[in-house]
């Protein structure tokens, strides 16, 4: 049975998913980089660039899984591109470059709409304009079984959570300080909506958590 999933989403010390004033220099916010340390410099990282070197154990480990019976995913629209409001054209094409990592269909949530983009590698992007329910129907049609996974950012992965419709979460808890920015379960009773730990695991470069229902 599919399932909606987060995988390998960076979190800070303090909270946040993302640092504060995200822009095209600073996609994932001022010190947002920093969360995804444990990630770079795997082998299943290293991969996506046609490197076979890289780190393999736990942090490896994890970060096969994320990619593991993906048939879909879900993106906010910050997570696709720093452009706010209407598209001025149809240049932007995501922080990927030509092959995005995806390999499959993406639904991006935004409030305005635009033609679906088929990239190199088997992605395609589609821009969902009814909401987080419409995209995730789209997203299961298309996974054919397999799990979706919403890539994030922050804010999509709260509307999911909210909504009780995310079956699994890890979390990459990085040894990092942010201070501000965008906080993943601020307000969110996570015990209230079902969820429990079902797996923890510590490796020098972040404490892998993942909660399930």
């Amino acid at each position: 049975m599919s399932k909606l999933c987060v995988r390998c989403f960076g979190v800070s010390l303090d909270g946040f998913g993302a640092g504060p004033n995200q822009d095209i220099n600073n996609p994932l916010g001022v010190g947002g980089i920093n969360l995804h340390q444990w990630f770079f410099p795997t082998r299943t990282f290293q991969k996506m660039f046609g490197k076979e070197e890289g780190t393999t154990g736990v942090d490896n480990d994890f970060a096969e899984r994320g990619f593991d019976r993906i048939g879909a995913w879900i993106l906010g629209r910050n997570m696709f591109g720093p452009i706010r409001g209407e598209w001025p054209d149809d240049k932007w094409k995501g922080w990927w470059g030509d092959n995005p990592p995806y390999h499959n269909q993406v639904f991006v949530l935004t409030h305005h709409a635009r033609p679906s983009i088929q990239m190199e590698g088997g992605t395609t992007f589609h821009f969902v304009t009814d909401g987080i329910h419409a995209a995730l129907q789209r997203a299961k049609e298309a996974a054919n079984g397999l799990d979706v996974r919403v890539g994030g950012g922050a804010a999509t992965i709260r509307q999911y959570l909210q909504a009780g419709l995310i079956d699994e979460l890890h979390l990459a808890i990085s040894p990092v300080i942010l201070g501000s920015g965008e906080n993943l379960l601020a307000g969110i009773d996570l015990l209230k909506l079902g969820y429990k730990c079902t797996e923890h695991v510590t490796t020098p470069a972040a404490l892998h958590v993942v909660l399930a229902k």
